[in-house]
């Protein structure tokens, strides 16, 4: 009998939502911040020299939160330099919120925002059949690469748009994180389709070396609070394993075993760990910053 379980990117709504409920129960978003503050001043500080114009190409730019952090750095880096800020994102919902936080953000004066509603797959075969091809000063890939089909490919066509001086910044999981752990062990159980694949920073070096790219890797430390995913009915905690293991309604859809070996697995030391009555997944993250 085919299982009733299906990918969750399949749908996009409860996608959405349960990757809300992990921003909000995860500190991947600060672990982020801290890198941009700290961090990205250096990965940045020669890609607009002589420049008049900054071409930055945002890709997956979801609601735009960690977007508009970089552009307050480049714009601190480069005062009064006009920004071209090309977003590419499929979800409609999230450009919506981009658009609203650009609303209500201040000092975006001298930053043009173009939004494409489309996957990077999409952008790319729209470049080609219309023959563009526009270099970047600044290309991001912040948690979007587990959602194209070819991610080798992926990298290298949006690499080859680099300019000069310019630098191509991913952000995925590290491979010291518990994701790694639970997908090695587990991913060939869900149903994943093309839609979606387990990567980690592992792969993307590896496809990075093979195609002889010079690159930089920062680890950075996050976790989420998934106590609730213990709670039987909780719906944050559902959407939580949902988001875990890019399943739609994991807790209801999942084989008795599999769910039961899988809540198992989160709670052992690979996957996460127990402070103060709380069971805290590891969530490492990964930036790699790949030269022209």
């Amino acid at each position: 009998m085919a299982s009733p379980m299906k990918c969750l990117i399949s749908d996009r709504t409860r996608y959405v939502q349960s990757f809300r409920v992990f921003l909000a129960n995860s500190t991947e978003h600060q672990s982020m911040q801290e890198f941009m503050e700290r961090q990205l001043p250096t990965v940045i500080a020669s890609i607009g020299n002589g420049k008049s114009t900054i071409n930055i190409l945002s890709v997956g730019g979801g609601a735009g939160e960690i977007d508009l952090l970089i552009l307050s750095k480049v714009q601190a880096r480069y005062p009064g330099v006009t920004i071209n800020n090309d977003v590419i994102e499929p979800s409609a919902d999230q450009i919506l919120k981009y658009q609203e936080r650009v609303a209500e953000t201040s000092n975006l004066e001298n930053i043009k925002f173009t939004w494409h509603e489309e996957t990077a797959y999409e952008y790319e075969s729209r470049m080609n059949a219309e023959k563009k091809s526009k270099k970047w000063d600044f290309i991001h890939m912040i948690q979007m690469l587990y959602y194209v089909k070819d991610i080798p490919a992926t990298i290298q066509y949006f690499h080859s748009l680099l300019e000069t001086q310019a630098k191509l910044l991913i952000i995925v999981l590290s491979e010291t994180s518990g994701w790694e752990t639970l997908w090695r062990k587990y991913g060939s159980s869900f149903p994943l389709g093309d839609l979606c694949s387990y990567i980690s920073s592992a792969d993307i070096k590896r496809i990075l070396d093979s195609a002889g790219l010079k690159y930089q890797a920062h680890e950075l430390p996050s976790y989420m609070d998934i106590t609730s995913c213990f709670v039987e009915g909780n719906k944050d905690g559902e959407l939580l394993l949902d988001f875990l293991t890019e399943v739609c309604d994991f807790s209801k859809t999942a084989p008795p075993e599999l769910k039961h070996q899988v809540m198992e697995q989160l709670r052992k030391p690979g996957c996460s760990e127990k402070r103060d009555g709380k069971v805290l997944f590891n969530n490492n993250l990964s930036v790699i910053v790949i030269e022209p």
